[in-house]
């Protein structure tokens, strides 16, 4: 799906692993050694929540963390290396990689490392984040003159490659920040900072599987409270309104659909509203579990969503965050 420019409307975690006091950025490892020397780049981009529940395939937000880290080398022919979160399953052939479709599209053959903060099959963008900032530093690396709008159509076409389409949901924030609504005439750009909770379980739900499970139709009565949903939600991120932004993530189609695909889901909704989230859904195509909140209440809900998957027989780790910026060019 080709979307057209953006528009950007001005208004105005750490991470904690179950079992462990420990707090770890979901950064990459080399990122302290950054830099343009040689004809090199390094970029990172954050992890997103697609959907946010009542805006399947148009809602998107940048998460503050976690996030991949991806350096590129002008190089004769692109070589991709990975490392990090989830490493041994993401192929390294640039034509079976996002980030090789994105250096196809620009014309910008480069050795690539990517270094994942972001576990695949997560929920939380893991795909787009590496295209996303391929596409940003192999723009300036060779000079190309994209603007972070031009560049998402593109990001997208990389993502593809993992999706099987190209959707600007993930790819959107992941570049330019905040919460973006995508639609067929662009993306709308909102500079949000809501407080977040992501909980992501240790189990794999695939994109091409929650889309399976996707309803072909609906009742005129689950449209119309989708799109009043949606109507709130956009409201409250334009207010900076985590109670608005919480009841507008209430979605009565896809949702509990793909619930199914998550074990402990509905305690984990449960649980995570008694200890003060005002609205908790699906991130993306799961398995990743998001509650929007107040910032008082983040460590709470994280702790109690943790305990949830856990009485479900379930490890999970939670990411204390709010809604950030996009890829950062280093």
């Amino acid at each position: 799906m080709a979307y057209g420019p953006v528009f950007t409307a001005e208004t105005g975690g750490d991470r904690e692993r179950a079992g462990t006091a420990d707090s770890v950025d979901g950064s990459a490892t080399f990122l302290p050694a950054l830099g343009k020397s040689g004809g090199m780049l390094t970029v990172r981009a954050p992890a997103t929540s697609a959907n946010l529940g009542s805006g399947f395939d148009v809602f998107g937000v940048a998460l503050e963390r976690p996030a991949d880290v991806v350096r590129v080398e002008k190089a004769e022919k692109t070589t991709i290396e990975v490392t990090g979160a989830g490493s041994q399953f993401i192929p390294t052939d640039p034509d079976k990689n996002t980030v090789g479709a994105v250096a196809e599209a620009l014309e910008a053959p480069a050795h690539i490392k990517i270094d994942k903060g972001i576990r695949p099959a997560s929920g939380l963008g893991s795909s787009a984040a590496s295209a996303a900032a391929a596409a940003v530093a192999l723009n300036q690396l060779y000079d190309r003159g994209k603007s972070r709008e031009e560049l998402v159509p593109i990001a997208a076409k990389g993502e593809a490659v993992v999706s099987g389409d190209a959707h600007d949901d993930n790819v959107a924030p992941s570049i330019l920040g905040g919460f973006t609504i995508a639609t067929p005439d662009g993306v709308t750009r909102i500079p949000a900072t809501i407080p977040l909770v992501a909980c992501l379980p240790d189990i794999v739900v695939s994109t091409r599987d929650a889309r399976r499970v996707v309803p072909e139709g609906a009742r005129v009565s689950e449209m119309v409270e989708t799109v009043g949903n949606a109507a709130t939600l956009t409201a409250g991120m334009c207010r900076n309104d985590p109670a608005l932004v919480g009841r507008g993530m209430e979605d009565p189609i896809v949702t509990p659909a793909r619930a199914a695909l998550i074990d402990g889901y509905e305690a984990v909704k449960d649980a995570a509203f008694e200890a003060g989230a005002t609205g908790v859904t699906i991130s993306g195509a799961g398995p990743t579990v998001i509650a929007a909140c107040h910032d008082a209440d983040q460590r709470s809900i994280g702790s109690a969503m943790l305990d949830a998957f856990d009485d479900a027989g379930v490890d999970a780790t939670v990411y204390r965050t709010h809604i950030g910026g996009g890829a950062t060019l280093y």
